[in-house]
């Protein structure tokens, strides 16, 4: 019997990498004939070596660009008329909008796109406007609408952006986590002592970490000030030590011409001894395994891989009062929440951390559980598996 072929698709090909890795091959080894769809970029390429899949280019802007959207549209319609998928699965906004359109021009019988954040928060009125029009206008060209977690869901519904169901799969999140993976045993003391070493980081420093997207949706501005008025202004920052034992590290990658920062606060990281740019990594593990908490103080997220990857880690987190952060972490179980944007209570939290030794490893203690019985890779996977042959089955296509 031929194998159902399932297509996946994101804007950037890093998404199908990083934030789905692992889901393809799995797929694969499920019967599922599965192709890759995104940017063109070593990325792809990448992707289709790793998870042992066809992968195929179709450029897309991340930006509106109506001309050239049309034009990735059209690309997008030959290559489901070509490839005559049963199912289209899109991730991210932009390659769910054409995906989800080009599907439905081709007749593509099962249209899914996973809402792993909404793009409309933090923007001025008329780009909300806009952005919440594409949205209703995926939507509608979708079969089946999958919002990440119960925060994106119910914004969904008070925005009305649909009148389809909307279900949240497992617990939420696109990919799990593999907690065997993402578990403190993993780095050796080695590898940790070379680090430090590497980054000029002593084993007595309270170490805050960020990992994600460089830009100031993700609230590195406010980061990056809070830290340093932690580093100019205290005298006494971690109990019985000094400031410069306190540490920032930024793990991650710019985009500058999407989001870029302040150039105030590129100034303030230049310029400050105790703030690490270490760029972007492909395994973030030895940097949380030198780390104490992570920090993010992001403007809007979906159910955020880092907070999840810190807690597997075993790292308490400060984040955000906003959707997907307030779903993982509890104020004072497993991480402190702050309001978004708001410098001085980022930087009491961080300073209340690093000085309260009892807070921390109260906090410390009850990262992992939660993680491991919420987020295991092995049940996310099984319930998209799960979702896809219950769909295929009320097609009769099964």
């Amino acid at each position: 019997m031929k194998p159902i072929k399932l297509i996946r698709t994101t804007t950037i090909p890093q998404a199908l990498k990083i934030l789905l890795r692992g889901q393809h091959r799995f797929m694969r080894e499920k019967g599922f004939e599965v192709v890759g769809v995104a940017s063109n970029h070593q990325d792809l390429i990448d992707v289709a070596n790793a998870e042992g899949i066809r992968t195929i280019a179709v450029d897309m802007e991340r930006h509106i660009r109506p001309f050239k959207d049309l034009i990735s549209l059209w690309k997008m319609y030959c290559v489901f008329r070509k490839e005559k998928p049963t199912i289209v699965h899109s991730m991210t906004a932009k390659a769910g909008l054409l995906s989800m359109l080009a599907g439905k021009m081709a007749g593509v019988p099962i249209r899914m796109h996973t809402f792993a954040g909404l793009m409309f928060h933090a923007k001025k009125p008329l780009k909300r406007k806009i952005i919440i029009t594409m949205d209703k206008v995926l939507c509608w060209a979708a079969t089946n609408v999958y919002p990440e977690g119960e925060g994106i869901k119910r914004e969904m519904i008070t925005h009305n952006i649909t009148s389809k169901p909307l279900k949240v799969l497992a617990n939420g999140n696109v990919n799990g986590i593999n907690t065997s993976y993402f578990c403190p045993t993993q780095i050796t003391e080695k590898q940790k002592n070379e680090l430090r070493s590497q980054w000029e980081i002593s084993e007595s420093d309270f170490i805050f970490i960020f990992v994600g997207r460089v830009v100031g949706d993700k609230g590195i501005n406010e980061l990056v000030q809070a830290f340093t008025n932690l580093t100019n202004h205290l005298p006494i920052v971690a109990i019985g030590t000094p400031t410069n034992n306190l540490k920032l590290l930024i793990v991650g990658g710019k985009e500058s011409d999407l989001d870029p920062l302040h150039p105030n606060t590129i100034k303030l990281i230049n310029e400050n001894p105790h703030i690490k740019e270490v760029g972007f990594q492909e395994d973030v593990r030895p940097f949380f395994a030198i780390a104490n908490a992570l920090v993010l103080p992001s403007y809007r997220e979906g159910m955020p891989n880092a907070v999840i990857q810190a807690g597997a880690m075993e790292l308490p987190s400060v984040v955000s009062d906003v959707i997907g952060c307030n779903e993982i972490i509890t104020h004072n179980f497993n991480g402190l929440i702050i309001p978004p944007k708001d410098i001085k209570k980022l930087e009491e939290s961080m300073c209340h951390l690093a000085q309260n030794t009892e807070l921390y490893n109260r906090l410390k203690a009850n990262c992992r559980k939660p993680i491991v019985n919420r987020f295991e890779q092995e049940v996310v996977w099984n319930a998209i598996l799960e979702e896809y042959h219950r769909l295929l089955k009320e097609r009769g296509m099964s």
